[in-house]
């Protein structure tokens, strides 16, 4: 499952979420934007990045990183990858912190000990999701993070109760469409010799309810997609550029939703707009 992916589309829609994970969240948690940063010489990809809001006093920058596969240097790579993007930024940031996911304890790193002093400060963060708690006691956000280590017989009545949540009476439009959106690219990856339309059924989602939640998720689809470019690219997009992405079908901008996370210019962003016309 292409976990990361759906970490950070969930990150990106809800930067507050990463949060709910810290037993002390900053003040401003809902003022925090989530985006990926180079860092050149050499240069570093970071994916996960929690950006305090513009202000006269610093913020405090926060790292995350989802690893759900044993790696034995991760402690290495991030250390080193935030480290110095805080080294080389640091007039923009009071402080730092990171927030390493884990589905559970044997997927960490075998070897910390060179790393202790962080590990045990209250700098570094390590989230076991399945030591969270009872599934359907958890916020619903903080749920669809669980689902994705379920099994395969506990996932779907989960998913449905995720489902039934959404649609309760006082929930956002927009919210509860982003639920049924990840719930089902949540099993779809999941059960991956499943059609679409066999995962919806096992979902019981109903017709109606599906061309509804496409549309709308078609619509969320070119929000996000139009306000993570901008920020990725430095520089706002034209009328005609925001045209051709509104144009775009879903399955296109859920993959440039993937895309855009290497972009360094927009033109690469009319490069890639161009590959989808040809």
């Amino acid at each position: 499952m292409r976990r990361d992916s759906i970490f950070y589309r969930l990150f990106a829609q809800s930067p507050s979420l990463l949060f709910e994970l810290l037993e002390s969240p900053p003040n401003n948690a809902s003022e925090y934007r989530f985006d990926s940063v180079a860092v050149k010489e050499p240069k570093f990809e970071i994916d996960g990045v929690f950006l305090p809001p513009d202000s006269e006093s610093l913020g405090v920058v926060y790292f995350a990183e989802i690893q759900f596969q044993k790696d034995e240097q991760l402690y290495e790579r991030l250390f080193g990858e935030s480290l110095l993007y805080f080294y080389r930024n640091r007039s923009r940031f009071s402080d730092w912190e990171a927030v390493i996911i884990y589905p559970s304890r044997s997927a960490e790193q075998s070897n910390s000990h060179p790393y202790r002093a962080l590990l045990n400060s209250d700098q570094v963060h390590r989230v076991y999701l399945n030591e969270l708690g009872e599934f359907r006691q958890l916020p619903l956000g903080i749920a669809l993070l669980v689902l994705t280590t379920l099994t395969p017989k506990q996932a779907p009545s989960e998913a449905r109760y995720l489902l039934a949540q959404s649609q309760q009476p006082g929930m956002e439009s927009e919210v509860s469409t982003f639920i049924m959106e990840m719930v089902i690219t949540i099993m779809s990856y999941k059960f991956s010799s499943l059609s679409r339309s066999e995962v919806e059924a096992m979902l019981d989602i109903t017709i109606q309810e599906t061309q509804v939640y496409r549309d709308a998720q078609t619509e969320e689809a070119v929000k996000l997609v139009l306000r993570m470019l901008p920020r990725r690219l430095k520089q706002e997009l034209s009328e005609e550029m925001q045209s051709r992405i509104t144009a775009l079908a879903l399955p296109q901008l859920e993959e440039l939703g993937e895309a855009l996370v290497d972009f360094e210019g927009l033109s690469d962003l009319a490069t890639w707009l161009e590959r989808q016309s040809s």
